[in-house]
């Protein structure tokens, strides 16, 4: 009896907790974590000025800011997959120095359609980082509250990147050209290639299945024509091509689902969505994200075209919405540890709804600025908030062996998040923009040309305000604008607002860390 008494202890005795090498490895995954979340937004606050240089028209200047986010999206399934098989380290550092390679090549390319280019290779080598530090840190952290804090500060890190994008890039744009903005990641990857080998373990999965060609080219014919499909619907309506595009990549998917089911070595083990915690938490970091990402890039060329704030100005106007971010993702674990994560989640998300109607209500007046700030801190408050526990519950729900699977999954519909975000919202407040341009009386009368640029955008308005038959066609245009993203908001706040219902009611049955 006694015997078996010891071995039962042993087999139920926790984890031990990570020493001081664990959380130096943190920190060193922390610098791809930051980055990636630096280059979605970095942009954001230099496409004025990269609109007057390279002059892309509105569909390009789109693709500009989302393809980076929908080439990960496409690749984090395979790069995830990859990742376990050859190691997590080894595609770390792998696409670290590819990375950097990119990097250089978007800071002096030389057209719009060079830059697209640019930020999709960017977006391969972001895939290849993503699933990689996050499955890490489960191998660096076994104790559940442990795991929980670094997942918290390894989202509040991503979450900080982003919002310390247009900072960053208002500083370097008052000191240099909007290519240097993407230079920053140079420095952070030479760091990370040097510190990794001497910090971070190796993990493989055992055995090691072959990676599925087959499933790779799936995933992609799937996503991708998915997502084209719905900015060409965006942009044209229910056009015939869009519709297409649709359909070929929902059946698309449909066959890569039923070969992943047939597979004995699957790229994605379709058991994972067995659990309500995991589905429930994927859903809620893909919309969560939808709305944050397409409201950012509206309130960061709010700032800069219709309050008038220089690209310096309006990255410290995002300080504190970058404050509240690090709060929220740093506290909302803690808080987990008391309360259940699915209430944590559901509180959250319905303060950011308040940030939202502040900004459905905002108005094209300069003065409007504290309000717009006011907002979308609530908005990030939200945001934090889910990256943190969702991450959490997405991660934990997976086994060790397949952590690198579920980072895929969370990453992918997080960056897929963003990029629609991008694509749907700013699709959306681009067609109400022309809508109402298109019935000024100076169109109407002949008088401003169809294709004139200030009927297209905002900053083909500002570009083009010399060409102006009258000054108040600008005022007009920074009205069209506000609208445009008042009622994007709005939509985007009735969107969060049932997502928070969603998260306490499938989320509730999640224990707290403590219990």
């Amino acid at each position: 009896m006694q015997a078996c008494s010891t071995d039962l202890t042993l087999e139920d005795a926790p984890p031990p907790p990570a020493d001081a090498r664990a959380w130096a490895g943190l920190a060193v995954l922390a610098l791809p974590t930051f980055l990636l979340g630096l280059d979605v937004t970095v942009l954001y606050l230099a496409l004025p000025a990269l609109a007057a240089d390279l002059q892309p028209g509105s569909t390009q200047a789109l693709w500009i800011m989302d393809i980076y986010g929908f080439m990960i999206a496409g690749f984090l399934i395979t790069m995830g997959a990859l990742g376990d098989r050859i190691g997590r380290r080894k595609l770390l550092m792998t696409g670290a120095a590819l990375f950097g390679l990119a990097s250089v090549l978007a800071a002096f390319a030389p057209s719009a359609n060079t830059l697209i280019a640019a930020r999709a290779m960017l977006g391969i080598a972001g895939a290849t980082l993503m699933p990689s530090t996050l499955a890490l840190i489960s191998n660096l952290f076994s104790q559940p509250r442990q795991r929980a804090l670094a997942i918290g500060i390894w989202a509040t890190l991503f979450a900080l990147g982003m919002a310390a994008g247009p900072v960053v890039g208002g500083l370097l744009l008052s000191l240099f050209w909007w290519g240097s903005a993407f230079l920053v990641a140079v420095p952070l990857v030479l760091l990370l290639l040097v510190l990794a080998p001497r910090l971070l373990p190796e993990y493989r999965a055992s055995p090691r299945a072959p990676l599925d060609l087959g499933s790779v080219a799936l995933s992609l014919a799937a996503i991708l024509p998915v997502i084209y499909g719905i900015k060409e619907m965006a942009r044209l309506g229910l056009h015939g091509s869009a519709l297409l595009s649709l359909l070929t990549g929902l059946i698309l998917a449909v066959a890569f689902v039923r070969r992943q089911q047939r597979l004995a070595h699957p790229l994605l083990d379709m058991s994972l969505f067995a659990s309500r915690r995991f589905s429930a938490a994927l859903v809620v970091l893909l919309v969560g994200l939808v709305g944050v990402a397409g409201v950012m890039l509206l309130v960061t060329q709010y700032l800069q075209l219709v309050a008038g704030l220089s690209p310096l100005a309006a990255g410290l106007w995002m300080g504190p919405p970058a404050l509240m971010m690090v709060c929220a993702g740093i506290g909302a674990p803690l808080l987990a540890r008391r309360f259940r994560p699915g209430l944590v989640v559901a509180a959250a998300l319905a303060l950011s709804t308040l940030g939202y109607l502040l900004l459905a209500r905002l108005s094209a007046s300069a003065d409007a600025v504290p309000v717009a700030i006011a907002g979308f801190s609530l908005v990030y408050l939200g945001l934090g908030t889910i990256a943190a526990l969702g991450t959490h519950l997405v991660v934990s729900a997976a086994p060790a062996a397949q952590a690198g699977s579920a980072s895929a999954m969370s990453e992918m519909v997080q960056e897929m998040g963003i990029a629609l975000g991008v694509a749907l919202l700013g699709s959306l407040a681009t067609l109400l923009y022309r809508v109402r341009m298109t019935a000024l009386p100076e169109v109407s009368a002949g008088d401003l040309a169809a294709d004139h640029p200030a009927l297209d955008s905002l900053w083909g308005a500002t570009r083009e305000a010399g060409t102006l038959i009258s000054p108040s066609i600008l005022e007009d245009a920074r009205a069209a604008f506000v609208h445009g993203l008042n009622i994007t908001a709005g939509v985007s706040g009735l969107a969060i607002l049932v997502l928070a219902l969603l998260a306490a009611l499938t989320l509730h049955h999640v224990k707290a860390l403590d219990d």
